[in-house]
């Protein structure tokens, strides 16, 4: 076994001011398996696997690939040593071309010269390999999320690396774009390329796994052939306790019509007239293949998108929302899909970016913000959130994707919305923190809050709504009551249109 081993990470530690996230982790990656890394928000996993990839500078510790000790300073020097990293949260050059984001940085050149068409063909042979339809040529925003996600395992894979990270890569993909990506792992499997898989889908990991590692507050508690593991002992593991039920038990109860959605059009997309009630109290559930225009629905509610027809009426009269001012002035709140690259405010402050959005609340004398009343709203989210953060003065780039996705979560709370708007909530975010934001959803809904809630897992929507709306081509294709309905009535709706 100990000649298997491709990968070793002796002792790690690394230290950020007022937290110590790496404390003595050690990990071993064998040749040719999957190694799942699990662990809830905070704690450690993507942070070890950036002192691997030259992100961060370890405090300690030794990283040994193929018995050879290593300390990338730059991701490009660990991809130049067969090291790659297929991020959770994607950063793309989205205004060029797929073919342009793949070869960044080492392109085909003859002379001074790029040479396109061998780019372009190059490009087009790892896809043929891969099995993924994506044309080399298209700009990269034009991309939806999880065709943009393949590209970016494309690129990993075409530095023919040795030992490759994917960090959460299901997140935005359906189940055909998750059945290709495992079929993409066995056959990287099979060339003796090792696996290192992040991931809070219990069904996953323990699907495709070899070894699971678990990790809890920067440290290493377990590693454990996956075939040794279950779903309940791997929650214990990562939470140090028993946890009872995946949902919280549901107190609201719908009342009477708030918001008529009546024949939606967009003007650029293909949502076509969709037409619902909302009640108050209510927790209504999208779901949908991708592109089926569940995104689109909440943008164009929210005033994100280009309306070509259709009415919205709140409590019985007829509001625009224009613009996210319209939409926030009348009592709505959107958290959108990428918090990355929609969400955060990378360079501010955890304070900053969770008052970002109710400055007004915070004003003396009209103009000047009292920044008293900001920490202390910030400081009641923190806790009531539950939070993990050093200070409320922490760059919020620097948490984790859950909590990060918590104070996004904490911004909205504070305009004190009827409505929220919430796209993917839970996505990236692990089992426990998961229960947390539900039952936070499930007592907004229970104090006379309503949300429309887009999800890409039919179990949550199940578990969380009373209602599900199931999209199609754009189209509205029916509704389900989630109390008794079933995923094989979800799916053959979702299918309706496609």
């Amino acid at each position: 076994m100990e000649n298997d081993v491709l990968l070793r990470m002796q002792g790690i530690s690394k230290s950020f001011p007022g937290v110590r996230a790496l404390d003595n982790v050690s990990l071993d990656v064998r040749r040719g398996t999957v190694h799942a890394l699990m662990g809830e928000n905070g704690a450690g996993k993507s942070t070890l696997m950036k002192c691997l990839f030259g992100i961060y500078t370890k405090d300690s510790g030794k990283i040994l690939l193929e018995g050879k000790e290593v300390s990338f300073k730059t991701s490009k020097e660990a991809l130049d040593c067969g090291v790659a990293m297929v991020h959770q949260e994607l950063n793309q050059a989205l205004k060029r071309s797929v073919a342009d984001n793949i070869w960044l940085g080492r392109y085909p050149t003859k002379g001074p010269l790029v040479q396109e068409k061998k780019m372009h063909e190059d490009t087009r042979e790892i896809f043929k390999k891969l099995g993924i339809d994506v044309n080399p040529a298209q700009i990269m925003d034009s991309l939806p999320v999880a065709r943009r996600q393949m590209a970016e395992i494309a690129k990993a894979v075409s530095y023919n690396a040795r030992v490759i990270v994917f960090d959460e890569p299901t997140s935005s993909l359906n189940d055909a774009e998750v059945e290709q990506l495992f079929r993409i792992i066995d056959m990287l499997k099979k060339g003796g390329t090792a696996i290192i898989y992040i991931s809070h889908k219990m069904e996953e990991i323990l699907r495709i796994s070899d070894d699971i590692t678990v990790m809890r507050d920067g440290k290493h508690i377990a590693t454990e052939p996956a075939k040794n593991m279950t779903m309940e002992k791997i929650i214990k593991l990562m939470v140090g306790r028993e946890l009872g039920n995946r949902f919280p038990e549901r107190k609201n109860k719908p009342g009477k019509p708030l918001l008529e959605v009546e024949g939606l059009t967009s003007r650029y997309s293909n949502l076509r007239d969709v037409s619902f009630t909302l009640r108050e109290s209510e927790i209504i559930g999208v779901a949908g293949l991708d592109g089926a225009g569940r995104t689109e629905l909440l943008e164009n509610i929210f005033g994100l998108s280009a309306r070509e027809r259709g009415r919205l009426v709140l409590r019985g009269r007829e509001i625009k929302n224009r613009n996210a001012r319209d939409s926030i002035s009348n009592g709505f709140a959107l958290v959108t899909e990428e918090r990355r690259s929609t969400g955060i405010f990378g360079i501010l402050s955890i304070r900053a970016n969770t008052t970002v959005s109710s400055l007004k609340k915070y004003l003396s004398y009209g103009f000047v913000l009292n920044k008293k009343k900001m920490r202390r709203a910030t400081d009641d989210m923190i806790k009531s959130l539950r939070i993990k953060t050093p200070t409320q003065d922490t760059k919020i780039r620097s948490l984790s994707g859950g909590n990060q996705q918590k104070v996004i979560f904490g911004r909205w709370l504070l305009t004190e919305p009827d409505i929220l708007l919430l796209d993917e909530p839970t996505r990236g975010i692990d089992v426990g923190a998961k229960f947390e934001i539900y039952s936070v959803i499930g007592n907004l809904a229970a104090n006379g809050k309503s949300v429309i809630m887009v999800s890409s897992e039919m179990p949550e929507l199940l578990g969380v709504c009373d209602r599900i709306l199931v999209m199609s081509g754009g189209r509205l294709a029916g509704e389900v009551n989630a109390k008794d309905a079933t995923q094989e009535q979800i799916m053959t709706l979702a299918t309706k249109y496609a």
